[in-house]
């Protein structure tokens, strides 16, 4: 079996993983220096969000050179380095790739700005004449981040950011767009990355007519108006074309380098179509991110999810935090079928902290114990929660600003790691600086604190991920257990899985051996917001 189709993948952010130098920054000779830390986790593979060089405006992911690496996080050859250190520990790496648009700060976009309506450098992005006068944007759309999606420059024109002002959006009709990506991919494919990670897969190419849309586009917070058109900036049909083209230069190098698709897109049908076998390898699963907890919305989202795979014979591809949403140590504390909020402020109503640990265990298990491929995010395997409290001042997401505070952003799910408890900003660098406050809870979270303490959170992934592992999970195929309506149960391999929603405790076949629980279980009992893995008989 191809090693990506039941991979476990950790996603780092580096500014929030490991600090090198002090500067408050996380870096690339940071994560070099955790490594073993992934390691001994268990995991098989590492995905980098952006390094490249940025002027940070979007947290690296305006990119204004996909060739290098930013000195806030060191030089190119640290990224040489990272990548031989990871394989000498057989770990593969995948790198964030940014496509749909590039920074202002790139050189592309300065020669736009430079050049006249029509010309070569403005058909690399999408500037257009304004309506009426010129003084209207061309057409009704917002941006993700708050407010208009387009900005007007000096000689009248407007130019599309999807994102925010400093995020021009690139047009995938010209050629030269094509090209240039397809020589980005070679360059990383030939220092020896594994796979690459695609920022909005499903924004690339655009409704030729760019026709206004007057409803939310909800690319980042949920699947938008149930029953409406498809946007006319997402998921067009046009996208699959460069994949394939992608797909056939991957194929070209040896050992099964991977795409995977940031793609929010509904329903998992449609989703499907983007792991068809010539284009790309894996595309995350946020409808099961963003999944009720309630036994009914976990069976099918997981049940639909499967069928829709296996049309295209891809893997199902899991996920449940990463550094677009609240950690879901603190998601699953709040009101069950709640819309998932684009973060929490300290006015907000606080997620009840135990509870929300309690779930994400028991969602962790229920997880790693489906088929397919999982990812974690950093920090999730010590239970890490969204830092709530961030002051204003603190915050750095374009979201928040853009939205006038309206939207508090993604800030809470990045905040700098925690290593050691007793250490200046627990252990993330040899200072006490921290590109983001770290919270007081962060202390006794930290891994030095959890380390080979039984019942740890830490301790509950490296068993769930060795016998993950052990089991061939990954690989297997499940079967539903028929049961109580707050209770799914299903077997994988000879391996039952039972997650207990409903209040009352739930009950073990006789003979069923527990061989990991998320919280601990006395006979045949499975309390409430507990998931178990037993052995049959």
């Amino acid at each position: 079996m191809k090693w990506w189709r039941d991979a476990v993948i950790y996603q780092v952010y580096p500014r929030s993983f490991a600090d090198s130098d002090g500067d408050g920054i996380g870096d690339l000779p940071g994560v070099v220096s955790r490594l073993d830390h992934l390691a001994e986790l268990g995991v098989d593979a590492v995905w980098l969000s952006p390094f490249y060089p940025s002027p940070q405006a979007d947290a690296g992911y305006d990119v204004a050179d996909y060739r290098d690496v930013d000195p806030i996080f060191g030089r190119l050859a640290d990224a040489d380095k990272l990548i031989a250190e990871a394989h000498a520990r057989r770990l593969r790496v995948i790198v964030d790739l940014v496509p749909n648009h590039t920074s202002s700060r790139h050189p592309w976009f300065a020669a736009a700005l430079a050049a006249a309506p029509g010309s070569r450098e403005r058909d690399r992005y999408i500037f257009r004449d304004g309506r009426g006068d010129g003084s209207e944007p061309p057409n009704s759309w917002q941006s993700v981040f708050g407010g208009g999606a387009w900005t007007r420059v000096a000689d009248g024109q407007w130019y599309l950011h999807l994102f925010d002002t400093a995020q021009p959006d690139l047009n995938w009709d010209n050629p030269e767009v094509r090209a240039e990506f397809e020589d980005i991919l070679r360059f990383w494919l030939d220092r020896g990355v594994d796979g690459f990670r695609v920022d909005v897969a499903h924004g690339l190419v655009k409704q030729a007519d760019l026709a206004d849309w007057h409803l939310p586009i909800f690319p980042l917070t949920g699947p938008g108006v149930e029953g409406a058109p498809r946007p006319p900036m997402w998921d067009q049909d046009g996208v699959h074309e460069i994949y394939r083209r992608w797909r056939k230069i991957l194929d070209s190098y040896e050992g099964d380098r991977i795409l995977v698709a940031e793609a929010w897109v509904q329903p998992a049908e449609r989703l499907a179509a983007y792991v068809r076998p010539d284009e790309m390898h894996q595309a995350f699963n946020f409808e099961y991110l963003e999944a009720s907890w309630t036994a009914a919305d976990q069976r099918s989202v997981i049940s639909r999810s499967l069928a829709a795979g296996e049309q295209v014979d891809a893997p199902t591809t899991w996920v449940l935090s990463n550094h677009d949403v609240v950690r879901h140590a603190s998601r699953l504390a709040l009101p069950v079928g709640a819309p998932r909020p684009n973060g929490i402020a300290a006015g907000d109503p606080q997620p009840d902290a135990a509870l929300g640990l309690r779930r994400a265990r028991a969602a962790t298990l229920l997880m790693l114990a489906l088929p397919g491929s999982a990812y974690v995010y950093q920090g999730e395997e010590l239970g890490l929660p969204e830092h709530t409290t961030l002051p204003g001042e603190a915050r750095q997401d374009p979201t928040w600003f853009r939205t006038g505070g309206e939207q508090v952003g993604r800030d809470g799910c990045r905040v700098p790691i925690p290593w050691e408890a007793d250490a200046p900003s627990y252990g993330f660098g040899p200072s006490d600086k921290s590109w983001l406050p770290q919270p007081p809870a962060f202390g006794e979270l930290a891994l030095d604190r959890q380390r080979g303490v039984p019942g740890s959170t830490y301790s509950l992934y490296v068993a769930a991920l060795g016998l993950r592992r052990e089991r061939h999970l990954g690989q297997g195929t499940l079967s539903w257990v028929p049961g109580p309506a707050d209770v799914v149960a299903f077997q994988n391999g000879d391996l039952l899985v039972l997650t207990n929603f409903g209040p009352n405790p739930a009950e073990l076949p006789a003979g069923a051996e527990v061989l990991l629980a998320s919280e601990p279980v006395a006979g045949r009992e499975v309390p409430t917001d507990v998931t178990v893995w037993a052995r049959l008989p």
